[in-house]
């Protein structure tokens, strides 16, 4: 069947692991009579947790889609995981999800979890509703869990709902908007309306009037009628809510037992009847314009995918959702990408796992495909002879990085096509193979993530891996000026090979004076391509050596540098001139003076002060005032230099320059200190000497490498 824009509602479930949203999802599937039994997550059995990983853990690590008819309305529910690790899953979502419902735990208050995930609902500007779970647990707290709420997330948190009692007595829940209380059967399910008792009705009266007097204050003729009545109808307290909630002004709160099945009929009855459709949300944003595309399904078909999976026997699964017009199966679509031109041959609404085929998906709808050739996560695809792309989503950066590789070398292959498969459908994740390096580095969000990788690769892929720790991209340089000559000389019947370099190197800065006592002829500054620069100066008076053989001269120093003499680092920011040597009429040639050039380089380094430097990286941390200390002493024991600290909302900001090499597992480390409740942002910003002792160390360690070779 297909919905109308207007009959849509898109609803991603938000929270810390552990609050309930998978539970959740299972009781609005069985009261829309999508489902005809309740599945649990221990006994592994729910629609959305159906990956073996996921049933194996006990928690969701991907987000599912699944569809609840309720009236004449159709709800895609997307169940996100609550792991900070997984939040491109969490991102993926908000993307497409039109209200977001934030489930909190009544044992545990707000938890770290929903306070990361908050970030990116004010990011994505997404009208929420808060659910209260698990109040029939024995350590069940409502006001405290409602108090944390509005302290953490300010005034608009205004509850609808609260419990006459909760934990295992939990059945009685009394409704301030409606103003009746619903009474639940001992083991859960449909309530029976009841009147609101007398010794309840001055907080339900008081809580009736909050709400009222936020839906008036958006529309000038509600608040009218609500000075003049004192209140406001039923049709007319929708509706101002319907405006509020649509524009972030109230987040109203709900309570449930996910569980025991009581309160979600009356939260799906709510999104239904007051939560925005695709269509009252505000027009989707475009590259390159400054233009928006309205949520119309009479308009050109546009489809944006954001996400995408790799299923056994099926290939890749597409995840979409239509943005405008009407996509119907056998529709041809351009990849705005890549510019190729994809046929939807099947489409489908998805449960969970499984599918359901339609033939067509009208703007504001979530669907499935597959078999799509050329498109992945982040792609817009558009009718032919229209070129618009929606905004892409924005992923977070990467937080965490560990080297990998086979246990057995024959399978390095079959890890490398792997990980890009992986890394296609995971925008979070990064594969960086470096040759500088010699190793192949896996950026992600978290060690939780990264092994999901390593689980992935030797359950779905049969490759076994591990993880090393990934080396430092270190730089060489010198600090003073050093001369040195070499001749380099082999005769082995026939013509032989000769040439000598005589060469002065020092540091380079743009804009410095010309060497003292040479006679520059040319000069040639080289932007290299690790960073950095080589100066070349071509200094030779009177055809000692001949101008032909400067190129393979400056060859070779390239080459000398891509190895420092230090610890095989990358060389930058050194002038060399070249101001005498000799050559032969017959055995001098290019790589003769290569070579000379080499060994040259490598005595005059050696005896120029060489200078190790290391990257370091500007540490950006937000945390609480209580793991503010822990965090400032262990950025002491890191080298770290504390370069300031500021309030930041409800955090702590602390901004330090720390090198990379003290960072390993830092991610790690942070979330012990601060209990989860910190997060951080790193950049590279420059290059920086190394501790002298420290330098000496680097240095023995590449000798015995070099010896054991």
């Amino acid at each position: 069947m297909s919905y109308d824009t207007k009959n849509l509602r898109n609803v991603a479930l938000l929270g810390h692991p552990g609050s309930g949203k998978t539970s959740f999802t299972e009781c609005m599937l069985f009261e829309a009579g999508d489902i005809q039994r309740i599945g649990s997550v221990e006994e592994k059995n729910t629609q959305s947790d159906y990956t073996n990983i996921e049933k194996e853990r006990g928690n969701s690590i991907f987000a599912s889609l699944t569809h609840a008819e309720w009236k004449d309305s159709k709800i895609n529910i997307l169940d996100t995981p609550g792991f900070d690790d997984f939040i491109g899953e969490v991102v993926s979502a908000l993307k497409v999800a039109d209200t977001g419902l934030v489930v909190l735990n009544a044992q545990n208050g707000v938890e770290v979890g929903t306070e990361l995930i908050w970030d990116y609902v004010e990011r994505f500007e997404t009208p929420c509703l808060f659910v209260i779970n698990q109040l029939d647990t024995e350590k069940a707290d409502y006001d405290a869990t409602l108090q944390q709420a509005q302290d953490r997330f300010g005034e608009k948190v205004i509850p609808v709902q609260y419990p006459v009692e909760t934990g295992v007595g939990f059945s009685k829940i009394i409704d301030a908007l409606r103003m009746v209380m619903y009474v639940f059967p001992d083991g859960g399910g449909k309530p029976e309306k009841h009147d609101i008792p007398a010794s309840e009705m001055q907080r339900a009266q008081e809580m009736h009037n909050a709400l009222v007097e936020a839906a008036a204050e958006n529309d000038e003729g509600l608040m009218e009628r609500f000075f003049d009545e004192g209140t406001l109808t039923e049709e007319e307290l929708t509706e101002g809510l319907r405006i509020a909630i649509a524009h972030q002004d109230i987040f109203p709160v709900f309570i449930s037992s996910a569980i025991r099945n009581m309160g979600s009929g009356r939260i799906m009855g709510f999104i239904n009847d007051v939560c925005p459709s695709p269509a009252d949300r505000p027009a989707a944003r475009l590259v390159g314009t400054d233009e928006k595309l309205a949520c119309d399904s009479n308009a050109e078909t546009t489809v944006f995918v954001y996400k995408t999976m790799t299923e056994p026997q099926v290939g890749l699964v597409s995840y979409f959702k239509v943005y405008a017009g009407t996509l119907k199966t056998g529709d041809e679509l351009v990849n705005q990408k890549n510019q190729t031109t994809e046929r939807f041959g099947q489409i489908f609404i998805a449960e969970g796992k499984n599918r359901e085929p339609v033939t067509e998906l009208k703007a504001g709808d979530i669907g499935v495909t597959v078999k799509l050739k050329n498109t992945h996560t982040n792609n817009t695809l558009d009718e032919k002879g229209t070129d618009i792309q929606i905004d892409p989503i924005h992923f977070p950066e990467p937080r965490i990085r560990e080297a990998v590789q086979p246990m057995s070398a024959n399978d390095m292959e079959k890890l490398y096509k792997a990980l890009h498969q992986i890394e296609e459908e995971d925008p979070t994740l990064i594969v960086e193979q470096n040759a500088t390096l010699k190793q192949t580095i896996l950026h992600g969000q978290g060690q939780l993530h990264l092994d999901l990788i390593k689980y992935r690769i030797e359950k779905v892929h049969n490759v076994t891996m591990e993880f090393t720790k990934p080396r430092i991209s270190y730089r060489e340089t010198i600090t003073r000026s050093a001369d040195s000559m070499y001749r380099h000389k082999k005769q082995t019947g026939g013509a032989g090979q000769f040439a000598e370099v005589h060469l002065r190197v020092e540091p380079y800065t743009d804009g410095m004076p010309d060497p003292d006592g040479l006679s520059v002829r040319k000069k040639e500054v080289e932007e290299l391509p690790w960073g950095g620069k080589l100066a070349f100066y071509w200094c030779i008076v009177g055809g000692s050596i001949d101008a032909k053989y400067s190129n393979a001269i400056k060859k070779g120093l390239l080459q000398r540098m891509e190895e420092g003499p230090l610890t095989g680092s990358h060389c930058q920011d050194i002038r060399v001139s070249i101001y005498d040597g000799k050559m032969h009429s017959v055995d001098s040639n290019d790589m003769a003076f290569m070579l000379a050039s080499k060994h040259a380089f490598r005595t005059a380094f050696k005896e120029a002060a060489p200078q190790l430097l290391e990257p370091i990286y500007k540490l950006e941390i937000l945390c609480s005032d209580d793991s503010l200390g822990d965090i400032m002493g262990d950025l002491q024991t890191r080298r770290a230099i504390i370069m300031g600290m500021d309030s930041d909302g409800h955090y702590q900001k602390i901004t330090a320059h720390v090198p990379l090499a003290e960072l390993y597992e830092y991610s790690n480390r942070l979330r012990s200190l601060s209990q989860g409740r910190a997060k951080f942002h790193q950049e590279f910003l420059e290059f920086q000497s190394v501790p002298h002792d420290l330098q000496a160390e680097l240095m023995k360690a590449h000798e015995e490498e070099l010896s054991e070779a």
